[in-house]
C-alpha cells in the first residue's frame, strides 16, 4: 500500500459570500490575523505527511501563486534591514511544500475541479482533498492527519464528519449511517446533498477527503448534478456498491471561512491562541460586554 503523500485543494470558488473584496482576493487568501486560510491547510496537510499539492484555481487568483513563491525583492530589503525574523518566516512559506497550480476553466462544481487533478495524482491508490473554505484547528493530529489513518485502517472512502444542529443540515452534505454513528469511524450506507426536509442523520461531511484513484473514473460517469454542476457527492454515492465508505468524525473545531461569522469566529479565536495578541484581545472583549 502506498503512503498519500498527494493532496488536490479546490480554490476556484467565486467567494460571492465575502463581495466585494473577493472580487479581487481569493477568499482562500483571506488572512485570520496574518497568514492567509491557505497556508493553515497546507501545513494541517504537511504535518499528516502531504508532500505534493495541486491547487485548482480560476484565471483571477494569482495571488496564491504569488503568495508561495518566492519574492526576491522582498527577501533582498528584509535581508538589509536585518530583518532576519520575517525573512525566516517567508522562506518557509515559500519552501513548505511542492506546490502545482492549474485553471479550472469555468466554476462547474467540486467533482469537475478534481477531474483537473488526474494526470497529478497518477497511479497513487488514494490521495487527499482539502476545500479551501474549511479551517479546522489541531492540537496534536491534524484532521487530514485523522482521515490517513481510518483510510490505513479501512482502505476506504474515507468522509471528514461533524454533527451539526439539525437546522443546519440543509446546508451540507449529510450521511446515512450503516453502522453505530456514535464510533469515531463508521460506514456509511448513503448520503445526501443538502437535503432539504427529513435528513437522515445530523452528521455532516465538512470540507476533508481520503479519495480512491477510481473516483477519476466513476467522476466522468456521473451526471450533472445540482445547480448543473458535476457533484462530487454524486460520484461518491456511485462509488457504494463498489466501495466501503466511512464517516471519519475529526476531533479539532472547524470554521467555515466562506461564512462572514465563521471567519470572525476563526479569527478571534486564534488570536487568543497567540501570545502576542491575546490580552489584548481579551482586555477588548471584557470592555465590550461591559
Amino acid at each position: 500500500m502506498k503512503k498519500i503523500t498527494k493532496a488536490i485543494i479546490p480554490a476556484a470558488g467565486l467567494g460571492t459570500r465575502f463581495l466585494p473584496v473577493t472580487k479581487s482576493l481569493p477568499k482562500e487568501m483571506l488572512p485570520i490575523i496574518d497568514t492567509p486560510n491557505i497556508y493553515y491547510i497546507i501545513k494541517e496537510a504537511v504535518l499528516a505527511g502531504i508532500t505534493d499539492f495541486l491547487i485548482i484555481v480560476s484565471r483571477n487568483k494569482t495571488a496564491i501563486e504569488d503568495f508561495f513563491d518566492i519574492n526576491y525583492e522582498l527577501e533582498m530589503r528584509l535581508k538589509n534591514s536585518g530583518k532576519e525574523k520575517e525573512l525566516e518566516m517567508i522562506h518557509e512559506v515559500a519552501n513548505i511544500a511542492n506546490i502545482q497550480y492549474v485553471h479550472q476553466k469555468e466554476p462547474a462544481g467540486l467533482g469537475d475541479a478534481i477531474l483537473y487533478g488526474e494526470s497529478f495524482i497518477g497511479d497513487d491508490d488514494a490521495f487527499a482533498v482539502l476545500l479551501g473554505d474549511d479551517l479546522i484547528s489541531y492540537e496534536e493530529k491534524s484532521a487530514i492527519g485523522e482521515l490517513i489513518d481510518a483510510y490505513n485502517k479501512t482502505q476506504g472512502t474515507i468522509l471528514g464528519c461533524k454533527e451539526v444542529p439539525l437546522e443546519m443540515t440543509k446546508k451540507y452534505g449529510i450521511v446515512t449511517p450503516k453502522d453505530d454513528p456514535s464510533k469515531e469511524i463508521f460506514e456509511i450506507k448513503d448520503m445526501v446533498e443538502k437535503p432539504k426536509e427529513n435528513p437522515p442523520s445530523n452528521i455532516a461531511v465538512l470540507g476533508r477527503y481520503i479519495l480512491p484513484n477510481e473516483i477519476f473514473k466513476i467522476l466522468k460517469e456521473t451526471k450533472i448534478g445540482v445547480g448543473g454542476e458535476l457533484q462530487l457527492t454524486d460520484a461518491i454515492k456511485n462509488s457504494l456498491n463498489n466501495r466501503s465508505c466511512y464517516a471519519c468524525k475529526f476531533t479539532g473545531e472547524r470554521y467555515d471561512i466562506g461564512d462572514k461569522f465563521g471567519y470572525i469566529k476563526a479569527t478571534i479565536d486564534y488570536a487568543l491562541k497567540r501570545d502576542d495578541l491575546k490580552n489584548k484581545v481579551l482586555e477588548y472583549l471584557q470592555q465590550l460586554l461591559k
